[in-house]
């Protein structure tokens, strides 16, 4: 039988092995999806053992992505982009193929929302690794502006001037931030510590798309924040979680998998619903 992983560290808490484990049934595909927790030296040990021993291929997740990178022998367009890699395939020809999902998942599930992202304004807070996978691809939706604010303002420089040429992208403290925006994105990992970007409560109107990246079984303090501040409609992360991971099955499988019955199982698996 095909055998997958997720690297991560810490990983045990990690949902891709529920997830995958219903796209292969919903897909009859024939696969185990597992979980490996290497300390970070080991790594890139621990990832050429899993595919010498018959591995297909493998998610990667924090904090691997940026290492992933450079052990694939082959990247594809948006993972080069992106600067890091969530997704390994090894190809019939014996090359392991390195992608980037996570841009894709996060546009599908705005879509998947209801969202319009072309000829709109977004908001992106945070300037990381999961604001660089999400560049390319949100730009490619033709957005009428995309502007970024990280609390180190010389980050978000240089992420706008590396993706300056995929359409209008700036740079801006967050004090220069003025509305409106269609879109605000929150990009960082500041909800996982039950905290808040420095974003003033002005740019939150009735209209407004809020996104967090992060999820958990109930709102995260960024979305509880921007609800209290009038915005009606909020989504968190839970979603391109699922969407990143059906383009990562497609990538492996040839096959897409549906994710809305999916989501929704995992939902009563988080007790969400």
């Amino acid at each position: 039988m095909d055998r997958y992983l997720v690297f991560g560290h810490p990983v045990r808490h990690s949902k891709s092995p529920f997830i995958h484990t219903l796209f292969a049934r919903q897909t009859q595909q024939e696969l185990e999806y597992g979980l490996a927790e290497p300390v970070v030296d080991e790594f890139a040990q621990a990832l050429r053992t899993f595919f010498d021993q018959g591995g297909k291929g493998c998610n990667v997740t924090v904090p691997f992505k940026e290492q992933a990178f450079t052990l694939v022998d082959r990247l594809s367009p948006r993972a080069k982009r992106a600067g890091a890699v969530n997704t390994i395939k090894l190809t019939d020809d014996g090359v392991l193929l390195g992608d980037n999902t996570d841009g894709a998942g996060l546009v599908a599930d705005l879509k998947s929302h209801g969202v319009t992202l072309a000829d709109s304004r977004i908001l992106l807070l945070g300037a990381g690794g999961a604001a660089r996978g999400a560049l390319a691809p949100l730009l490619t939706e033709l957005p009428s502006e995309l502007v970024i604010a990280n609390r180190t303002h010389t980050k978000a420089q240089q992420l706008a001037a590396e993706f300056h040429d995929l359409g209008p992208v700036t740079a801006q403290t967050y004090e220069q931030l003025a509305g409106p925006f269609d879109l605000v994105i929150n990009s960082t990992s500041a909800s996982l510590q039950g905290e808040l970007p420095p974003l003033t409560p002005a740019l939150i109107h009735t209209d407004i798309a809020i996104y967090d990246m992060m999820y958990g079984a109930s709102d995260t303090a960024f979305i509880s924040w921007a609800k209290q501040h009038g915005a009606r409609q909020t989504m968190d992360g839970l979603g391109m979680l699922v969407e990143q991971a059906a383009e990562a099955f497609t990538v492996w499988r040839g096959i897409r998998p549906g994710t809305k019955q999916v989501l929704r199982e995992l939902k009563r698996n988080l007790g969400v619903i």
